[in-house]
Order: structure tokens, then C-alpha cells, then sequence
């Protein structure tokens, strides 16, 4: 990775327009810096995906997506980030804590019922066999009170984690130097 503080032109635009409410630079982001292009591809999606303001789920919900996703696919990474968010998210230790416990455990049913395990359901089978999704199982999300475009929300959440897996798996990428979660604590409290 490139160091930040050399960084010019284009690459020190992107660093700037990359970081994060602390001020950093996530590792995820930076593994990009050989390729500025792939790092601007990557912050839209990952914006696009997440933060959207046409998202209607609510926001821990879809936290709680990109959390089972990347337990499902052992990436350490995205779990240190995305459980702290969960949990600033959530804002009450013992529900959350009961969350991370049943994800960890690949038993969602544990503690959620209705829409949401039937999305989480359908995360498992996007990320371990795609191959095996058929309608069925959307019209499962649709029984359980999910419109398509919550079911798009849901996919592109999951997609979106699946490929930062396969990317921070892939090259190894560590947390080390990250200020770990996105959100500050006043964010949370927002309900950012």
C-alpha cells in the first residue's frame, strides 16, 4: 500500500474523499492505493449498497447482513469493523451481544424470526450457494412482508461484503493502523 501522506493527485483526492468519520483511512480502502480506480469503484458501492438514502430496512438490519456475510466467509476484518458498528447501531449490549453470539453460532433462528431470519436465511444462501437461490426463497422474503426493493437492499449489502471478503481475504489485509468501526458513538446516537 501507498502511504497516504506521499500521495498525490488523483490518489490523494480519493484518500481525502475515503475517510472515514475519524479521519483515517481504512485498510480496505487503502489496499486499493496501487489502483486508484478500483478504490473509487469500491467507496461508491460500498455507499451505494449501505448508506443509501432510499434504503428502507433499518440500518442495524442491514449491519447485521454484512456482519453474518463476512462471519460466513471467516473475514476477520470486516467482523472487527461491522460488529462494533452493530453493536454503537443497537445500542443495548445485551441484545447485541445475543446477535453476534447467535451469527457466530450460524444460528440466526436463535434470535430472530419472521423478515429477518428469513433475510438472513437468504444471505446464507447468496454467499454459500448462489447456485441453489431460485424463487422460492424470494418468495419467502415476500411472504415474511419484504418488497423488491428491500430484497435488492438485502442482495446488494450481501454482494457488496462477499466481494470486501474475498478482496481483504484475498490480500491478506490486516486491521492494524484502523480505528475500529466506522461510526463514532454520537453517530449511533443519531441513528446514523
Amino acid at each position: 500500500m501507498l502511504p497516504i501522506a506521499s500521495a498525490t493527485g488523483k490518489l490523494k483526492k480519493l484518500f481525502e474523499k475515503v475517510k472515514t468519520p475519524h479521519g483515517t483511512v481504512d485498510n480496505v480502502l487503502h489496499v486499493h492505493s496501487l489502483r486508484p480506480a478500483t478504490m473509487e469503484g469500491h467507496i461508491v458501492l460500498y455507499r451505494g449498497a449501505l448508506h443509501s438514502d432510499d434504503n428502507t430496512l433499518p440500518f442495524w438490519l442491514l449491519e447485521v447482513v454484512g456482519v453474518y456475510t463476512s462471519m460466513l466467509n471467516n473475514c476477520d476484518y470486516s467482523q472487527q469493523h461491522h460488529i462494533v458498528n452493530v453493536r454503537r447501531l443497537i445500542d443495548d449490549k445485551v441484545r447485541s451481544g445475543t446477535i453476534i453470539d447467535a451469527l457466530l453460532e450460524d444460528s440466526p433462528e436463535k434470535v430472530f424470526a419472521g423478515r429477518d431470519l428469513a433475510i438472513l436465511r437468504y444471505v446464507r444462501a447468496l454467499t454459500l450457494n448462489v447456485q441453489g437461490i431460485d424463487k422460492a426463497l424470494v418468495d419467502v422474503l415476500r411472504a415474511e412482508g419484504c418488497d423488491d426493493g428491500q430484497i435488492l437492499e438485502v442482495n446488494q449489502v450481501c454482494s457488496y461484503f462477499n466481494y470486501a471478503n474475498r478482496l481483504l481475504n484475498g490480500l491478506g489485509v490486516s486491521t492494524e493502523g484502523d480505528v475500529i468501526g466506522y461510526y463514532s458513538d454520537d453517530a449511533a446516537e443519531e441513528g446514523v
